[in-house]
């Protein structure tokens, strides 16, 4: 397993942090000491963050590479786990569950999307992240790994099956509601709660709380096994 994680906790079904771009696992801290009293917490840093490798080749930076490493940690814990994601680390959380039916027991996502289904949307993503890679606090080549190439979760949304609790905070972008709103349209058991006061990173900040409580009921209430 080639990425640093961070565990503390104990208790089942264990919960697997990802955070965004240009974050790492000490994002999640708050939350983790909120939550380890009754789970196992396991925070990831993703490739290129944190004190994960940061290899020179930019190839190693995409969604399939991290699925993969995604999978390294989770066959390490024995058990399924839920899934959090914030922002990229949703999209990552979604496109396991894409790509992986069954695997995860359930997933949650904080201020993300699933993607873009127009080439040409797409497009546009990449082309903001490419001019905004300076702005993330990690190596230029490391942001590689914010581009989309396919429109893979869009695809599989009315089939994942995975139950699934969206947060968006609503002084984020609106675009992250609208996004909620639209997966709890397409989703079969997607739920969506809309945080306020949250921002987009409200799960580090006085919301941190708030975040850890939803997670919580929404792990209580997933069917055993």
């Amino acid at each position: 397993m080639r990425l640093h994680v961070v565990k503390a906790g104990a208790g089942s079904p264990p919960i697997v942090f990802v955070h965004g771009l240009g974050a790492s696992a000490d994002s999640w801290a708050e939350c983790m000491r909120l939550l380890g009293d009754r789970h196992q917490v396991v925070a990831i840093d993703l490739l290129g963050h944190g004190s994960s490798p940061v290899p020179d080749d930019p190839a190693e930076y995409n969604r399939d590479r991290a699925l993969v490493d995604i999978d390294e940690v989770i066959a390490e814990l024995g058990e399924r786990p839920v899934l959090v994601g914030h922002s990229l680390g949703g999209y990552l959380a979604l496109a396991h569950a894409a790509t992986r039916p069954g695997v995860a027991r359930g997933v949650v996502v904080i201020n993300t999307g699933p993607g873009f289904r127009d080439p040409d949307k797409r497009e546009a993503w990449n082309e903001r992240s490419r001019r905004n890679a300076h702005r993330f606090g990690v190596p230029a080549h490391v942001t590689t790994l914010n581009l989309q190439h396919d429109a893979v979760v869009m695809d599989h949304l009315a089939e994942m099956a995975t139950p699934t609790l969206v947060l968006a905070g609503d002084l984020d972008r609106p675009e992250f509601i609208a996004s909620g709103q639209y997966l709890e349209r397409k989703m079969p058991s997607a739920h969506l709660v809309v945080v306020e006061g949250g921002e987009h990173s409200m799960h580090e900040d006085s919301h941190a709380a708030d975040v850890a409580r939803l997670i919580a009921e929404f792990v209580a209430a997933l069917p055993l096994g």
